[in-house]
């Protein structure tokens, strides 16, 4: 508890920092419902809340993207992050957070020589025939420069910002504080898991700021592709690459976001968008292991239309069983089968009591809207979208590690639309499905899991006995434990405590007031203002304790529940 305090106390700062952003943009109202002075209180400190939003001029979707790129990098990697949360945010507020960028002043390379300086031993002019200071990118985490190695190969260092570290571990702490805030005080959202979300947000973002641990992103990624002579990931450089540092071969070709430079190369965009959606649909339904953010900037068009992906800071992972859901959802979707969307549905609500009648009516109406379109005419990203609305109405909470997967195929079809307008999702998801589906009803691999079921049962029934002999043993010295989460325990607490508080000053004034009355008719006794001094005093001490009831009393209302 003391740990927790003094490091509270430490970013308090920052919170405040926060608040007044929050609250220019026009989000006093929400800063005073999260009850925020309490975490002030606790350190000794007071909070002036913002006595009223600022006009509300924007939409709310803009006015919190604004507010999250003033609130810097650790924010605007957040928005990112919410930007993949398809099944929480609407579409407005998806299409904002999808604008945050993280490009930031560049730093000054003396700075990064430094730093490489100190980790590599030896200045980089030592280590580099050529090296441009000037930066061909510049984002939150890292920048970019070009470089050339002794025997002339063209690379780019990805080099870390100095002291980024320090700074997003603080803004982490802080984002943990106020999640857990919205838990406490927003009920409903627990369902959304904003804790849980933050976690995981600062696990991928801690990642992300090891860039040997990107490197290592692209070793797998090199060994998956190693066959296709249509994809290409630029190459790392072990030698030179670190935690701080990330040096690879230099792509050079069309960048993603220049389409109007494919047809001058001799490029077929329509080759483009058949390989890159089938490079992507192979990540992530037989490697399991795929590039997490698809969108241009991140793509390079090369002679004889071979694609380069870059930049693998972010990716997702899927175990085989969650891909066996994803697959039979994507095969429901592609057959337009309600029943089997509705199936892999109930399997993601989790805790969540969902009437399983009424989703299965939506889906039903959803269905039909699609039933006679023909194939060229059904936009996946579209049809996927329709589908988290659903699971939006009905509070279906995606797995966490599906919204990456999701937000990938939604863009992965925006990507295929650019490069040619006639470009459809679902021939190209058939044979994937289909390939999957055959390897897991293939008898090698359902002897396999029939195996691993009977082995597993077999422990189960082995392990039976041990486990009631140590529950009645349990039960014997006393020590089962039965554990209750009572949500907002200690906050009804507190306000029965100060129930009872406001009550006996209630009783106490009364008593003040009914005594004072009596001492006023005695005519003994010293006196004040020619009254009897004692009950002058206790009808003084009786109004002053009512002022603080009625204070009291109002503040308790202004508050939320």
């Amino acid at each position: 508890m003391l740990k927790e305090t003094i490091s509270l106390m430490r970013d308090l700062p920052r919170i405040r920092e926060i608040i007044g952003v929050f609250a220019r943009h026009g989000f006093g109202d929400l800063v005073r419902r999260l009850n925020v002075q309490r975490t002030f209180e606790r350190a000794g400190e007071s909070l002036e809340m913002p006595s009223e939003d600022a006009p509300p001029v924007l939409d709310p979707p803009v006015r919190a993207r604004m507010a999250l790129e003033q609130l810097g990098p650790t924010f605007i990697k957040l928005g990112q992050v919410m930007a993949t949360r398809v099944d929480v945010f609407p579409p407005e507020w998806i299409a904002e957070f999808e604008k945050l960028q993280s490009s930031v002043p560049a730093t000054d390379f003396a700075e990064l020589e430094a730093e490489l300086t100190r980790v590599w031993g030896q200045a980089p002019a030592e280590r580099f025939s050529e090296l441009d200071p000037h930066p061909i990118g510049s984002a939150s985490i890292a920048q970019v420069h070009r470089a050339k190695l002794p025997d002339g190969q063209n690379v780019i260092l990805k080099i870390r910002r100095p002291h980024i570290v320090g700074k997003i571990e603080a803004d982490l702490r802080v984002l943990h504080h106020l999640a857990s805030l919205v838990e406490f005080e927003f009920p409903d959202s627990r369902q959304y898991q904003p804790v849980r979300i933050v976690e995981q947000f600062a696990k991928s973002l801690r990642r992300e700021l090891d860039l040997a641990q990107e490197a290592q992103h692209h070793r797998r990624f090199v060994e998956n592709f190693a066959s296709d002579p249509h994809i290409v990931i630029p190459s790392v450089y072990w030698e030179y690459t670190n935690e701080i540092v990330n040096v690879q071969s230099f792509i050079d070709g069309v960048p993603g976001n220049e389409l109007d430079l494919l047809e001058p190369a001799g490029l077929d965009r329509r080759i483009l968008a058949q390989r890159g959606a089938d490079a992507v649909l192979k990540m992530i339904l037989i490697d399991g292991y795929f590039h997490a953010d698809p969108h241009p900037g991140n793509v390079i068009y090369l002679p004889d239309n071979r694609i380069a992906f870059i930049d693998f800071g972010m990716v997702g992972r899927l175990p085989a069983p969650r891909r066996d859901e994803i697959v039979d959802l994507l095969a429901a979707l592609a057959a337009r089968d309600e029943r089997g969307i509705l199936n892999v549905l109930l399997d993601w609500t989790g805790e969540v009591a969902v009437d399983e009648e009424k989703l299965a009516a939506d889906l039903a109406e959803f269905m039909f809207n699609y039933e006679n379109l023909t194939l060229k005419d059904i936009r996946f990203g579209q049809l996927l979208n329709d589908v988290i609305a659903i699971m939006r109405e009905h509070a279906i909470t995606l797995p966490a590690d599906l919204t990456l997967l999701f937000k990938a195929l939604i863009t992965l079809e925006g990507l295929g639309r650019q490069l040619d307008p006639e470009f459809q999702m679902v021939p190209h998801l058939t044979p994937f499905v289909r390939q999957v589906l055959l390897a897991r009803y293939a008898p090698k691999a359902l002897l396999k899991k029939g195996r691993r079921n009977a082995w597993e049962l077999l422990s189960l029934v082995g392990g039976l006995p041990r486990d009631v002999s140590r529950l009645v043993k349990a039960a014997r010295r006393g020590k089962v434990k039965i554990d209750l989460d009572l949500k907002r325990l200690d906050h009804f607490g507190l306000q029965i405590d100060r129930a009872a508080s406001r009550l006996t000053l209630g009783i106490v004034t009364g008593c003040l007031i009914i005594g004072s009355s009596i001492v006023m008719t005695v005519p003994a006794g010293p006196r004040l203002f020619d009254l009897p001094a004692f009950g002058f005093i206790g009808f003084l001490i009786a109004f002053l304790n009512s002022l603080w009831l009625i204070w009291s009393i109002w503040r308790a209302g202004k508050q939320p529940l």
